[in-house]
Formats: structure tokens, C-alpha cells, sequence
């Protein structure tokens, strides 16, 4: 189930990413919505108003970001958030929180791929390099085992399989640079910076799920879990790849600042 799951999704996102536009934007925006109701979810924090509200402004800020209105979304956002902090009552620090990760999953994951010439090469980047740390962390800690990566907030994890994945997302960036898609150490360097917060994303996520006792945080897609299940790893990603890109190149070529060293 779970890899039928992946064989499904992953060409779907694969084709939206290529198009870009307001359809990479839909599906970002969707998504983010569904990551702030399955964070409200988990800390428990299910009033009908929190999810209205943070749905409607997510909404409004993908819609605004898709259409160059980059400022008007970050002033929705500051707006939208205190009016959540205010409704959440004594769950306000983490429905706060929860509306923080979303939009700025929304809000990196649009802009990285904004990038006229590499946008599309530097989120493919990110979603190889993010799906490579998975796959090659589940085998080598299947295959290896060994001591526990932190057992009290991820028991099944291990530093075989945490360096499993480090390993596999070199690859990625070796063979990027092979097919001529950058210099071959930085996008080493970029790719062990990428897999080694990848990782820790998903580690954050473990331990708000272990701090309200919840095992999923949906049961959304067969197989996989929430979105918070499957995205932790991309969301923590794709905001630092932002980072990077935008400190080099600025807001809205940050995939080439990503990606031309």
C-alpha cells in the first residue's frame, strides 16, 4: 500500500512541480491547509474557527503569492495568525505554531519554484534529495540496525539509518552535477545541509506527536499516514533550500541561488 501510494502521488507532483504556475501553487496551498488542520489535530486544538480561519488566510496567501503579490500575502499572514492566536485560547502557542509551519511550507515551497530558469531544477532538487534521505535511511536501518537514533521520541530510528539517507542524498547531488545541473561541491555541500535538516524535520515531528500521544496524524494517504507524516522531512527542506537561495539570489530567484554556484 505505501508504495503504490508513492507510485501514484510522486508522478503527480512530479508533473504539477513541472508546471508550475497557479497549479503548483493550488497544490501547495491545498496541502498546507490539510498540514494546518492535521497539526490542529495532533495538539488538539479542533475548534471549527481555528480550522476556518487558517484555512481562508492559507488560502488567500497562495492565491496572493501565485499572482506576484508576495507582500500583501506576508501581511495577510501576520494578520491571520493573530487572529488564531487569539481564538486558540489556552492552545494558542501551539496553534500558532502549527499556522507558522504551514505558511511557510506554503510560502518557500511557491517561491522556490518562482525561479524562471532553475526553479524547477532546484525543487526537483529538494524533493530528490528529501525522498533519497527516506528511502536510503528506511533500508540501512533495516538492513544495519544498530543504536537508536533518539528512542525516546522515534524508537524505530537509528544512526545507521540517519547516515543511510545522508549517504543517499550525496548521490543525488553527485548525479545532478553529472547531468551538468551544477558544480559538483556545492550541491554535495547543499545536499548534506538539505538531508542532514530533512532528517531533523522529521524528528520534530515525531516529538509533537509524542508529546500529545498520537501515533499518525491523519490517515490520509494508504500506507504513509497524514501529511505531517510524509511532508515533515520536505517541509523542514524546502524552507532552509529557501533560505539558501534567497540570501545568494534574493526572494524570487532563490532556485538559481540554489543551484548556480
Amino acid at each position: 500500500m505505501r508504495v503504490a501510494a508513492a507510485i501514484v502521488l510522486a508522478p503527480l507532483a512530479i508533473a504539477l512541480a513541472y508546471a508550475g504556475g497557479w497549479l503548483w501553487a493550488f497544490l501547495v496551498t491545498l496541502v498546507s491547509i490539510g498540514l494546518f488542520a492535521e497539526w490542529l489535530m495532533v495538539v488538539g486544538a479542533t475548534a471549527v474557527a481555528l480550522t476556518g480561519t487558517g484555512t481562508i488566510v492559507l488560502a488567500i496567501m497562495g492565491f496572493c503569492v501565485a499572482f506576484g503579490a508576495l507582500k500583501l500575502a506576508v501581511i495577510i499572514g501576520c494578520i491571520g495568525g493573530a487572529v488564531i492566536v487569539l481564538l486558540a485560547g489556552g492552545k494558542r502557542v501551539w496553534a500558532a505554531s502549527g499556522f507558522a509551519y504551514a505558511a511557510a511550507a506554503l510560502l518557500a515551497s511557491i517561491l522556490a519554484r518562482q525561479d524562471p530558469v532553475d526553479g524547477f531544477a532546484a525543487l526537483m532538487f529538494v524533493l530528490l534529495v528529501v525522498w533519497a534521505t527516506d528511502i536510503g535511511g528506511y533500508f540501512a536501518g533495516r538492513g544495519i540496525g544498530g543504536p537508536k537514533l533518539w528512542p525516546r521520541v522515534s524508537p524505530k530510528k537509528t544512526w545507521a539509518g540517519a547516515l543511510g539517507g545522508f549517504a543517499a542524498s550525496l548521490v543525488v547531488a553527485a548525479g545532478f552535477a553529472a547531468g551538468g545541473l551544477g558544480k559538483a561541491v556545492p550541491l554535495l555541500l547543499v545536499s548534506a545541509i538539505l538531508s542532514v535538516v530533512s532528517q531533523l524535520g522529521d524528528l520534530f515531528e515525531s516529538a509533537v506527536k509524542r508529546r500529545f500521544g498520537v501515533k499518525d496524524s491523519s490517515h490520509l494517504i494508504p500506507g504513509h499516514g497524514g501529511l505531517m507524516d510524509r511532508l515533515d522531512g520536505f517541509v523542514a527542506a524546502i524552507l532552509m533550500a529557501w533560505i539558501i537561495g534567497f540570501l545568494r539570489h534574493g526572494v524570487h530567484s532563490a532556485g538559481s541561488g540554489l543551484m548556480v554556484w
